[in-house]
């Protein structure tokens, strides 16, 4: 099963609609969906800070601030 992580943090617009597009391509797609919360993570705040949200794939960097549902649909059925 393909797993998609959003590292997002409360009260982010852009987060929130992150969330919606990884959600409903998850759905369709059988993957799995984990969220991270950036302030609650030193290590993943460092990394990623300046780009939140970041959504991951099978633990790799997939995009950041704005997600194309069609990119993220071809990466999960690859």
């Amino acid at each position: 099963m393909r797993t998609v992580t959003l590292i997002a943090k409360p009260g982010c617009h852009l987060c929130d609609d992150a969330r919606a597009v990884v959600e409903k391509v998850a759905a369709e797609t059988g993957a799995a969906v984990a969220e991270q919360d950036i302030t609650q993570d030193a290590e993943l705040y460092d990394r990623y800070w300046e780009q939140i949200p970041v959504v991951l794939v099978d633990g790799e960097q997939h995009t950041f601030w704005r997600v194309d549902e069609q990119r993220l649909r071809r990466a999960l059925t690859a």
